[in-house]
């Protein structure tokens, strides 16, 4: 369970500038971070793989990035976009615009190399396979001469 605690997101960090005055954070920041805010996911560790299932809903298979930044950061994101018709009115708009995000920090026996993700139904399935675990090493075994 342990491993599992770390994935779920990565911790902010506050930018300060030379004088030691902390700016306000960014445009891009207050949007990715709204962005994960809302967008649900689950984290499931299998015996043999990590599985994130996030809602993407709206969203096609083209329309979702699976990436991984820095070594051991998972990204999924995407953007669902309003429709625009000339000559439809809106009289309510409820369900959400915009940008889905979440960041997933991997840990360490995660396969860099065998990631899969599956869309299906607006939700996006990431498996990310673990590494077998390091055999044991043997004693060494060191004969004895007879002089």
């Amino acid at each position: 369970m342990t491993a599992l605690q770390h994935l779920l997101d990565i911790p902010d960090n506050e930018a300060g500038n030379a004088g030691g005055e902390k700016q306000g954070p960014t445009r891009a920041y207050v949007r990715d971070a709204r962005a994960m805010a809302a967008t649900p996911a689950d984290v499931k560790e299998l015996p043999g793989a990590y599985v994130f299932v996030v809602d993407m809903p709206g969203l096609g298979s083209g329309d979702i990035k699976v990436q991984v930044e820095d070594e051991r950061v998972l990204v999924i994101s995407g953007e669902r976009r309003r429709e625009e018709k000339e000559d439809a009115k809106y009289l309510r708009m409820e369900r959400r615009m915009g940008k889905l995000m979440r960041k997933f920090v991997l840990p360490e026996n995660a396969d860099m190399e065998k990631i899969s993700a599956v869309c299906r139904d607006g939700v996006l399935t990431v498996s990310v396979e673990k590494l077998p675990p390091p055999e044991p090493k043997k004693p060494k075994t060191i004969q004895i001469q007879v002089a």
